[in-house]
């Protein structure tokens, strides 16, 4: 992937040989991909004052098949590009507060759809081998993106041994925990606009000491699958106030059923001993409580003529 967004160097690339209309289109796209991104092929050729059909050939006239293949490029550059103040002024400028509920949950299964269509399902077994067959697995996420990693992180340890969840407080601190990864350990990084350069980082070092590397992203464009021996590609919604990771999750889970399967003895047995441990010291609650001893022994056998002394002594008063 290039410094610039493919879309802009496109309108580079071919803005000498354009007309005046598409000039127009041009030049109100770099300067306002924000607002177009959310725009119809109509909508947009009313702003800038030319027709419909002016705006389908652009898109053509670019490459793209069709207007809807043109907003996906669109899209991506909007996700690469806006900061949150940007991202909440895009948001408000395009739902009412009545319709935040249905646009935000819509917006998610149309995530979870599109994930569903593009992700290589090649790519998520050699995931699932190259998980199970690591020494060491190291999980990378940052921001809103730990959360993630921290998901993985806590049921991987149910399914086998040796995980870490590096926590990526500083830069340094990654290093520190990364330090002995070698070329028979995994590193997964999880990362999605606006891209973690600590992740990259992370990733990079651990190229460089010949670990497989696994990442979970949102395009093949991007910075994450530099570094990758695979990529598993998850569709995100970065141009609203909150980051939707909504299918990255999915993907998780489905990472961890997959694994799961692979390993159906070793998690039942481990499983078996969880529940015997987490029903002896009440990690979970019941029914009804039941005390872990009937009799919670006095850890100072006198206390009680200390305390009865005591009430003596403050009564008299």
């Amino acid at each position: 992937m290039t410094g610039k967004n493919e879309l802009l160097e496109r309108i580079e690339e071919r803005y000498d040989g354009m007309s005046k209309s598409q000039k127009k289109l041009a030049d109100y796209i770099r300067s306002s991909y924000e607002k177009a991104v959310f725009m119809t092929a109509a909508r947009l050729g009313d702003v800038v004052g030319v027709s419909e059909s002016t705006v389908v050939r652009f898109a053509s006239g670019l490459g793209y098949k069709g207007y809807p293949q043109f907003q996906k490029a669109l899209e991506e550059l909007v996700s690469n590009r806006l900061n949150f103040i940007q991202r909440m002024e895009v948001t408000y400028g395009r739902i009412s507060q009545s319709e935040i509920l249905m646009s935000v949950l819509q917006s998610d299964i149309e995530k979870i759809k599109l994930t569903m269509e593009h992700i290589d399902q090649n790519a998520f077994e050699t995931a699932v081998d190259t998980i199970l067959n690591a020494r060491k697995i190291y999980i990378v996420g940052i921001r809103s993106c730990a959360t993630l990693a921290n998901f993985l992180g806590f049921y991987l340890n149910l399914i086998r041994d040796n995980v870490v969840s590096v926590d990526t407080n500083s830069s340094s601190e990654i290093f520190e925990q990364i330090i002995r990864i070698t070329e028979e350990d995994v590193i997964i990084g999880i990362s999605f606009p606006r891209y973690s350069m600590r992740t990259l980082k992370a990733l990079e070092f651990a190229n460089n000491q010949g670990a497989k590397i696994i990442t979970l992203t949102d395009s093949v464009h991007s910075p994450m699958n530099l570094y990758s021996s695979c990529s598993l590609i998850a569709r995100s919604d970065m141009t609203s106030i909150v980051d939707s990771l909504v299918a990255p999750l999915s993907v998780i889970n489905a990472l961890v059923v997959a694994l799961c399967m692979k390993k159906q003895d070793e998690v039942v047995d481990t499983l078996g001993t969880l529940e015997q441990i987490w029903d002896e010291y009440q990690v979970y609650s019941s029914d009804e409580l039941h005390p872990v001893r009937d009799k919670i022994p006095l850890h100072f056998p006198d206390q009680k003529k200390v305390n009865d002394q005591r009430r003596t002594e403050w009564e008299k008063q």
